[in-house]
């Protein structure tokens, strides 16, 4: 039995844990698979979060919008990568779809409130704070002559240049970008005006073409640090990638603002804090070194 556990997480690791870090024992890794464990964790001690359910029927996610009202996201709940994420979902039309189609990566699958805010992955390790980012969408900003086909073809220059590829992805001219731009008034071929920031797709995820920024965690209030190594420490966890959506920002103290934690990731992808596109490139080969140090129990089972 072990070794056939062995082979179906060699076959996971490969074709959905790429490039994933593996610092945890196995029963870290259990402790925070699900969306579900994490809100559960957060709600018993205190932690802003999501009011969000389980769902595996659609009606229940039709009532928990007709309970909480509009904007929802709605996610597997065992996934990564934003795979299979649809939001912000502002109807019924789009929640009905949204809760048919997310079962096609999960059977369980979480509706949950959504918060408009900065986004940010905070990787935290061996009882400090490794790195944080914060994550955009695709997006473009108009020179006032260039159609936002042009300009991505000049986004996705800069990402080759910069050496981003292949952790960030090049931004697509796909059906998915188009029905966004269509969503909004514009196609491939709009220009928009000087300055003008014009979002290419709603998920923060790589895939798509979402990219990082770095942020300078001396910024951040000491009530926040607090609180991210607080979130390590009550899973137990060498490591972990923890997700928050902050209105304000990470550089205000969390209990000044409206904030929620998302989830936390027992194998976060850490080569995104690598290849930041804005802000500076970090040094974290010491943390690393130290988490390689470790030995970890059944690093090879899923």
């Amino acid at each position: 039995m072990k070794a056939l556990k062995k082979i179906i997480y060699g076959w996971i690791d490969k074709h959905f844990l790429h490039g994933c870090s593996s610092y945890n024992p196995l029963e870290v890794r259990k402790s925070c698979r699900s969306k579900e464990q994490a809100r559960e964790m957060f709600a018993a001690q205190g932690i802003p979060h999501a009011q969000g359910e389980i769902f595996l029927s659609p009606w229940r996610a039709h009532r928990f919008a007709r309970t909480h009202g509009f904007p929802l996201v709605i996610k597997p709940n065992v996934s990564g990568f934003s795979r299979g994420s649809h939001f912000p979902i502002n109807s019924f039309a789009e929640l009905w779809k949204a809760a048919l189609m997310v079962k096609i990566w999960w059977p369980w699958s979480v509706v949950e409130e959504y918060l408009q805010g900065r986004n940010y992955r905070v990787l935290a390790g061996n009882g400090e704070i490794i790195s944080v980012i914060r994550r955009y969408p695709p997006f473009v900003t108009g020179d006032g002559h260039s159609s936002i086909s042009q300009l991505i073809d000049a986004e996705n220059r800069i990402r080759k240049e910069m050496g981003l590829y292949p952790v960030i992805h090049p931004i697509p001219k796909n059906r998915a970008i188009r029905r966004y731009l269509r969503k909004q008034g514009l196609s491939l071929d709009s220009v928009p005006p000087e300055g003008q920031e014009v979002t290419l797709f709603n998920r923060i995820s790589l895939a798509p073409g979402g990219v990082v920024e770095t942020v300078d965690t001396s910024t951040i209030p000491e009530i926040n640090q607090q609180l991210f190594k607080k979130i390590l420490d009550l899973f137990n966890a060498n490591i972990l990638g923890i997700d928050v959506i902050m209105e304000e920002g990470i550089e205000t103290p969390w209990n000044a603002q409206k904030c929620i934690f998302l989830e936390v990731n027992s194998r976060p992808f850490t080569a995104m804090h690598d290849v930041p596109r804005f802000g500076s490139k970090q040094d974290l080969s010491r943390a690393f070194r130290r988490l390689d140090a470790l030995h970890i129990d059944n690093q090879d089972i899923f």
